[in-house]
């Protein structure tokens, strides 16, 4: 469990912050889209119907008022965040495609039933899924996949998902999608396969506590 669970840490949440490798794309260029992976885009309404997601099962997670808003406070970046799991979704799918990896239905469902006992039930693990790593419970299932996928990967490269050769391994399919975001949501960072805050030395950082841009 705690091996799952820290591989679904390190890809569902950002990653840490490097220099940018791409060129993010300008709304002139992809109008309407949050990102462009492979060709395909992922537009911004899709993009706001996740987040929404999180915030209705963080909603309906918790009746008091006061909890609700410590749970947003958590996930201030959610928008982003989200932005970047649809992406790495992509790239570690193109990579295990890569690599011939793949990942059943019945594996999910395996997968799914141990952590389920693990966490009190389907409602235990729906909720440890989502206070810790923002995954709304409809989407729990594509998340699995992704940790299956990821291990898998990792082991068809006779390494881990911590290891620099399972990250050559998404960066290689990351140059191949041409993943580019648009700039309010950052930049794509080939090299670790992560998204990356824009660098605005125009805009004053906000530090006092409880402020942030909006996501």
């Amino acid at each position: 469990m705690h091996r799952r669970r820290r591989t679904a840490l390190v890809l569902s949440a950002a990653l840490a912050a490097a220099a940018p490798l791409l060129t993010a794309c300008g709304s002139d260029a992809h109008p309407g889209a949050a990102a462009v992976v492979g060709g395909q885009r992922i537009t911004v309404a899709q993009l706001e119907n996740r987040v929404t997601e999180v915030r209705d099962a963080q909603r309906a997670a918790v009746t008091d008022e006061a909890q609700y808003e410590q749970a947003i406070a958590k996930t201030g970046t959610l928008t982003r965040d989200v932005l970047h799991g649809m992406v790495l979704d992509q790239v570690l799918h193109r990579a295990a495609e890569d690599a011939g990896v793949t990942v059943t239905r019945k594996q999910v469902q395996e997968l799914r039933s141990g952590l389920e006992e693990q966490a009190g039930g389907a409602k235990g693990l729906e909720s440890a899924w989502l206070q810790q790593y923002g995954i709304a419970p409809e989407r729990l299932d594509d998340n699995l996949r992704l940790q299956l996928e990821a291990q898998k990967l990792a082991a068809t490269l006779g390494t881990d998902t911590g290891d620099a050769t399972f990250w050559n391994a998404l960066s290689k399919a990351s140059k191949e999608l041409d993943v580019d975001l648009n700039p309010r949501y950052g930049t794509w960072d080939v090299k670790k396969s992560t998204r990356v805050d824009a660098k605005t030395p125009w805009v004053r950082e906000v530090t006092a506590a409880g402020s942030e841009q909006p996501a």
